[in-house]
C-alpha cells in the first residue's frame, strides 16, 4: 500500500510582533497547527532573528527569547533578496509566506518584490491595498508573474469573513449592487452609546473620552473620527469589484469622506490630549445632529457605502430607522456589513461580529495562512 504523501509545511517570515504579531505566534504554537508551519524569520522595529543560517534555531517556543538577545537589525529592504534565495525559484519545494503585522507603509512597498521572488504575502496591513492604484497594480501583476499569492482578509473586519465573502460573490458571477456597513469598531461603539434607539443623555465628547479609556480609540481619537480608516477599508473592497477596480486612483484619498473632527481641531499641532480637552466645545453640534435624527425616528451611524451602479464610494454619518439592523443589532464595538447583490435581494447577506482586537485579527491572518497549505 502506498504511503500517504507528507503534509506540506509552510515557512514563515514574520515582520512585527506587537499585539497582533505576538498573538498570531501564540495561535500558531497550538499543537494542532505548529506542525504545519516552520518559523524562519522574526523581526520587530529594532532587531531580527533568522533560522535561515546553518546555526539558526528558531521555533514557536523560543522566538521571543531569541529575538530579545539578537543584535541583528531588521534590514527589511534586503529581505526580499534573502528570502528569495531561500525559495530558490522552487516555491513548491520551499513554500514561504511573509506575514506583515505592521501598519508600515515602507513594508507595504516591499510587497511587489516579495511576490516577484515567489514569496506569498499575508497581512492585516491596509496600506498596500488602499493607497495609490499604481502600487496595487504592481502587487497584482507581481503576483501573476510568479503565482505567489497576496491574502489580506484581516484588513477589513479583522477575523470576519468580509474580503473572502466579496471575492466569492464576484468570482461566482453574482452582481454586487451595494455594500454598506459599520466598518469601524471605534465609531460603532461611539454611536451605539451616543445615539441609541432607547435614547441617551451622554455628551458626544464624554462618549469619545470613555471610548479612549476603554482602549477603543487610537492614541489621538481624531485618527478614528476623521473617517480615513473606513475609507481605506472601502478602497480595499471596491478594488475587488471589477467595475470599480480602477476608480480610486489615489486610494482612500479619492473616497468621499465626512470627517467628524471639528475644523478647529484638525491641525497637526493638536495633540490627542488637546483634542479631548477641546472636543466638549463642539458637543452642541453633535447634540443637534442626534436631535434631528430622533425627530425622524432614527439613529446616527458612521457607515461606509459602496454603490456600484452609481460608482459612489463614501464614508459618512447617516441616519437609520430605529428598527434597522444597524440600529438594533450592534453592541459594543461590533462591525456589521450588508452585501446587496442580485442573488441576495431583497434581503442582503449580512456579516456581523467583533471587528477589532488582537485575537480576532490574528485569527484572520491565520485563516489566510491555512489557505496556502
Amino acid at each position: 500500500m502506498a504511503s500517504a504523501a507528507p503534509s506540506r509545511v509552510l515557512n514563515l517570515a514574520v515582520i512585527g510582533v506587537g499585539l497582533v504579531g505576538s498573538e498570531l505566534l501564540r495561535q500558531l504554537a497550538q499543537p494542532s497547527l505548529a506542525s504545519k508551519f516552520r518559523l524562519v524569520f522574526v523581526s520587530n522595529s529594532k532587531q531580527s532573528v533568522s533560522s535561515l543560517t546553518p546555526q539558526g534555531n528558531l521555533n514557536f517556543s523560543n522566538w521571543k527569547q531569541s529575538l530579545e538577545s539578537s543584535t541583528a537589525p531588521p534590514a527589511l529592504e534586503d529581505l526580499p533578496t534573502i528570502l528569495g534565495g531561500f525559495v530558490g525559484g522552487d516555491a513548491v519545494k520551499n513554500p514561504l509566506a511573509v506575514v506583515d503585522n505592521t501598519s508600515s507603509e515602507s513594508v507595504a512597498l516591499l510587497y511587489p518584490k516579495f511576490l516577484r521572488a515567489g514569496i506569498n504575502v499575508v497581512t492585516p496591513n491596509k496600506k498596500a491595498f488602499s493607497s495609490e492604484l499604481s502600487l496595487y497594480d504592481d502587487i497584482v501583476s507581481s503576483s501573476a508573474s510568479t503565482g505567489a499569492k497576496f491574502l489580506h482578509e484581516a484588513t477589513v473586519g479583522a477575523g470576519l469573513p468580509i474580503v473572502q465573502t466579496l471575492k466569492d460573490l464576484v468570482e461566482t458571477g453574482d452582481q454586487v449592487k451595494r455594500i454598506e456597513g459599520v466598518f469601524s469598531g471605534t465609531l460603532s461603539y461611539i454611536f451605539n452609546e451616543f445615539s441609541s434607539p432607547k435614547g441617551g443623555s451622554e455628551f458626544f465628547s464624554t462618549v469619545v473620552r470613555i471610548a479612549k479609556e476603554k482602549g477603543y480609540t487610537e492614541p489621538h481619537p481624531g485618527d478614528d473620527l476623521n473617517g480615513a480608516d473606513v475609507a481605506r477599508k472601502l478602497t480595499i473592497l471596491s478594488r475587488i469589484i471589477p467595475s470599480l477596480r480602477n476608480s480610486l486612483q489615489s486610494g482612500y484619498k479619492s473616497v468621499s469622506i465626512t470627517s467628524l473632527v471639528p475644523e478647529a481641531l484638525r491641525g497637526p499641532e493638536v495633540t490627542g490630549a488637546d483634542f479631548l480637552q477641546h472636543l466638549p466645545d463642539f458637543d452642541s453640534h453633535f447634540h443637534l445632529l442626534k436631535e434631528e435624527a430622533e425627530k425622524e425616528g432614527a439613529v446616527l451611524r458612521y457607515v461606509g457605502v459602496i454603490d456600484v451602479p452609481k460608482g459612489e464610494i463614501k464614508a459618512a454619518l447617516e441616519k437609520y430607522p430605529k428598527d434597522h439592523a444597524f440600529a438594533t443589532s450592534l453592541g459594543g464595538s461590533d462591525n456589521i456589513i450588508a452585501f446587496h447583490t442580485e442573488r441576495y435581494s431583497p434581503r442582503p447577506l449580512i456579516v456581523q461580529g467583533a471587528g477589532a482586537g488582537a485575537a480576532v485579527t490574528a485569527m484572520g491572518v491565520l485563516s489566510d495562512l491555512l489557505k496556502l497549505i
